[in-house]
């Protein structure tokens, strides 16, 4: 992939093994400096470069869209100095550095010579340049250092992409297509949230190869799957009495907001609630808000957070008893039977269901222990 895209930039192929002293080729990397991806990006050249960073998503993790934006980088850096040994030094430790380098060297514009002396660059940026080189003359002769390593097989991806009209949940994802959400994440390792960006339109997810038309299909016959949950702004508030209020980081609920955290807001303005729906119980994705007992009366929501997840083997022994629970929003047949300690198969067989689609205040009939448990408290 990053020798398909520099042979279309034009640049040297040999530029695919940066990543190998960078980060191993991990698009999840992240350095102490808070650099990150495959080609440890800092925020502000990333975004200098066309990468978008916010609340949702961090584009620098995405492997092909951050390796565009290296290209287009170390196109303006070999713009900048003409010279592939100055722009990999600069890839390190910034164009400012080696401008700087030069100057105070007299005008040398030949790195061995700037790197000759320990006056201009330091160490790092010294060893970087060697390091690369090294790295391809070793990635290009394997077999000659004694490494024995199998090519990747060709073939088509693992993976088809599916335009998103709206934000999509990824645990209703990995619900519809049978995988667990950690699938879905590991394809979209540059979503930050358990969602898509909401204000993204004609977003691309990446799905399992063989699932988009069934995804595509469950889109069109449940209409919202964001589960996203709102905040109606009241006269008075601010994103700081809202915040306290709901029980999230004031920071998190502007960036969920696109808000800075001194925005103001209005009376009617409708704001994200930037935390996971409590009944969805697929994992949780990196850096999401941390879940906040709801505050709800409803004692099924309340005990789904609050209940232990072993019944007492008095209340086990109990003989079954019915409670009717009413579908909430973002609800599934999957989360509710794993809230409930039972199974799909059981809440079909109980309630005569043809299919796992469910309606927001429909009424499911749920024979267990754990629901009498629930229901009486």
């Amino acid at each position: 992939m990053i020798q398909n895209v520099f042979r279309a930039e034009g640049l040297p192929l040999d530029l695919a093994y940066v990543p190998l002293v960078e980060s191993a080729f991990k698009p999840d990397a992240l350095s102490r400096a808070k650099a990150k991806g495959m080609w440890q990006f800092m925020r502000g050249t990333a975004l200098e470069n066309g990468l978008q960073h916010d609340w949702y998503i961090d584009e620098r993790a995405e492997p092909e869209k951050a390796t565009r934006a290296a290209a287009k980088y170390l196109k303006t850096l070999y713009n900048t100095f003409g010279d592939w040994h100055l722009a990999l030094a600069s890839y390190n430790g910034g164009p400012g550095r080696v401008q700087s380098a030069i100057r105070r060297s007299g005008g040398q514009k030949d790195f061995w010579k700037l790197s000759a002396s320990t006056r201009y660059l330091p160490r790092e940026t010294r060893d970087y340049v060697p390091l690369i080189l090294a790295a391809v003359i070793i990635a290009r002769n394997p077999a000659q250092y004694g490494m024995d390593l199998e090519p990747a097989p060709a073939g088509t991806p693992d993976f088809e992409k599916v335009t998103l009209p709206a934000a999509v949940d990824l645990r209703r994802v990995a619900e519809w297509v049978g995988t667990p959400v950690q699938t879905i994440q590991d394809l979209n390792p540059e979503l930050r949230r358990w969602t898509t960006p909401i204000r993204a339109k004609d977003y691309e997810l990446k799905v399992p190869d063989g699932t988009a038309e069934l995804v595509r299909a469950k889109l069109a016959e449940e209409g919202d799957a964001s589960s996203l949950t709102w905040h109606t702004v009241r006269k008075g508030e601010t994103l700081l009495s809202i915040s306290r209020k709901l029980k999230v980081n004031r920071a998190d609920l502007a960036e969920a907001n696109y808000l800075s955290v001194k925005s103001r807001v209005t009376p009617g303005q409708q704001l994200i609630v930037p935390r996971a729906p409590t009944l969805l119980l697929a994992a949780r994705t990196d850096n999401s808000a941390p879940p906040v007992e709801t505050k709800r009366t409803d004692p099924v929501l309340t005990a789904s957070v609050s209940v232990p997840a072993r019944v007492s083997e008095t209340r086990a022994a109990q003989s079954p008893s019915k409670v009717v629970y009413s579908v909430k929003k973002g609800d599934t047949l999957s989360s509710i039977a794993r809230v409930f300690q039972t199974s799909v198969a059981s809440l079909k067989k109980w309630n005569s269901l043809q299919s796992n689609s469910l309606r927001v205040g429909q009424r499911l009939t749920i024979l267990t222990p754990r629901a009498a448990a629930i229901a009486t408290r």
